[in-house]
């Protein structure tokens, strides 16, 4: 991904956990776990979306963008993946190497906003 670059992943409940598919890069039900888990809740409260069992639309980049809703910061490596601070709320959160399908290596910012899904037809 060019540092210029947006991602966009649908994360969605799936037997109680925030998981999300991509095909394009072989992920099947990529669980957010570690702390990532209860960052994406607080975010949702904060915000305000409506993201029920169906999940919500979350874009990621590692420059900043005008309608970003959050700001995490590269802490240190850990267990095969990579953990960042919300020095908003004061809270940590593990992102597994599937972040490395996204960026050349674990960026030192990430910017994210999070959308109501629409629905499909």
């Amino acid at each position: 991904m060019h540092e210029n670059s947006f991602a966009v992943i649908h994360p969605f409940k799936w037997h109680g956990l925030w998981v999300f598919d991509d095909e394009r890069v072989g992920l099947d039900k990529e669980p957010f776990v570690a702390g990532a888990d209860t960052l994406i809740d607080l975010a949702i409260e904060r915000i305000g979306i409506d993201a029920g069992e169906d999940g919500f639309l979350m874009l990621f980049s590692a420059t900043p963008f005008p309608s970003a809703d959050l700001h995490l910061e590269w802490v240190r490596e850990e267990s095969d993946g990579n953990v960042y601070l919300w020095r908003e709320e004061g809270r940590e959160g593990w992102l597994s190497h599937a972040i490395l399908n996204y960026f050349d290596c674990a960026p030192k910012n990430l910017y994210v906003q999070l959308r109501n899904a629409e629905p499909e037809y």
